[in-house]
């Protein structure tokens, strides 16, 4: 149960009911995370331009690969429901449940490419230990791997990015939806 009120969609009126009516058009519905924010609403249409530049602009990382950093840094912060949301648009590209799974409980466990594994060992890394990211020299280990410095700052914005999710998420109590897919992810 969410630990602040919650304006849901039938009790909006004005600028907040224009932004659930913006999101229902653009996402196919209304996520929790979204509806948290309804005591700022200016707020929430801010949160989804970030989210889009980071997850849905032009970038050198896939949206598979942000999608997997998002799982993975979600895992790492014990964060539920960003793990199920965004494990779900990790399986819309794999289309494997099983697979999808295993990023979801223990990224190490699935068979991923050089790139993919060093990009989840940073975002475990970045969010369990910020510091030990820098001791470890993990951002020069993936400059030798062949990781532009464009690929290490989109992957490090994904990341934070989920950071401060996460902590809405936690934090404020915000419980997973009923049917959490559903969403558009191109």
């Amino acid at each position: 149960m969410p630990k602040i009120k919650v304006i849901q969609p039938e009790e909006a009126e004005g600028k907040l009911k224009e932004i659930y009516d913006n999101l229902s058009k653009d996402r196919g519905k209304i996520a929790e995370v979204h509806k948290i924010q309804s005591l700022n609403p200016h707020s929430i249409p801010a949160h989804m331009d970030l989210y889009k530049v980071i997850m849905f602009k032009k970038s050198s990382l896939s949206r598979l690969q942000r999608e997997m950093l998002g799982v993975v840094t979600s895992k790492a912060n014990n964060c539920e429901y960003c793990q199920v949301h965004h494990a779900e648009a990790v399986n819309h590209y794999w289309k494997d449940k099983g697979k999808t799974e295993r990023l979801k409980n223990d990224y190490t466990k699935v068979d991923l490419d050089l790139k993919e594994r060093a990009l989840c060992d940073y975002a475990f890394l970045l969010t369990r230990n910020p510091m030990e990211s820098v001791k470890e020299k993990q951002v020069g280990k993936m400059k030798e791997m062949g990781i532009s410095d464009k690929e290490i700052l989109d992957a490090t914005l994904v990341i934070s990015y989920f950071n401060f999710v996460n902590r809405i998420v936690l934090s404020l109590g915000v419980e997973l939806e009923e049917n959490p897919g559903g969403y558009n992810y191109e």
